[in-house]
């Protein structure tokens, strides 16, 4: 009888131990999850960590029982709890990346900017900024109103719709109650893209007047 007690307590043992050991995972795992905590709202949800160590590393740990990082480089020491109650201090750097899309060459300004005008890349998310332009159809079909960089990350305020009247262009003036409609030739005063405000000058009765972008050459004013 002792053995197939011996088997029965052996298999209770395996049972139990069973779930410890699945519990097991990569550090890397680990810290990522205790990264995110501590950056909390300041890292946005479309960024990716990448866990960099330095130093001695393990294969698994159950658990990370104490956990510091600067939150402004990413340096962090952790101790790591092995499935045999034994703790490593591990270190390294937590690297958050986003990704975004940059210009593949310079862009000067007035030029159009087009899908094959752009690549995405991971970018550090300290080179990320409040106004940087993260989304890749944010810039497909903009105008680049201040020179681009190859490579680099596009602020919001260096690209544009595209301009439909340019300042000093001859325009059409359009002006249509539903009873009645006038046009008449002008000249804009300034730059306008489409359903933008644009100030121009009736060029018939050198009236001052601030009409709507339309389209090329096609400006409407609105009572």
């Amino acid at each position: 009888m002792a053995r197939p007690v011996l088997h029965l307590a052996a298999l209770l043992v395996a049972l139990v131990l069973a779930p410890l050991a699945a519990q097991a995972e990569d550090p890397a795992v680990l810290i990522e999850e205790q990264a995110r905590m501590s950056w909390a709202e300041a890292l946005p949800a479309a960024a990716d960590l990448r866990v960099r160590f330095k130093g001695a590393q393990i294969e698994d740990a159950e658990m990370i029982s104490a956990f510091w990082m600067d939150r402004d480089s990413g340096q962090f020491l952790a101790n790591a709890v092995t499935d045999e109650g034994v703790t490593h201090r591990l270190q390294g750097f937590v690297v958050a990346t986003q990704s975004l899309p940059v210009p593949i060459r310079r862009l000067m300004p007035g030029e159009l900017i087009t899908e094959a005008d752009i690549k995405i890349v991971d970018m550090p998310l300290s080179r990320v900024g409040a106004f940087t332009v993260t989304n890749p159809d944010g810039l497909a079909g903009m105008q680049v109103r201040r020179m681009l960089a190859q490579g680099r990350p596009v602020m919001t305020q260096s690209v544009m719709q595209p301009l439909v009247i340019g300042r000093g262009d001859k325009v059409n003036i359009l002006y249509d109650d539903g009873r009645l409609v006038v046009t008449a030739p002008g000249r804009a005063l300034t730059d306008a893209h489409r359903g933008q405000d644009v100030r121009i000058v009736n060029l018939v009765s050198n009236t001052p007047l601030v009409a709507v972008a339309r389209q090329e050459g096609l400006v409407e004013v609105i009572r």
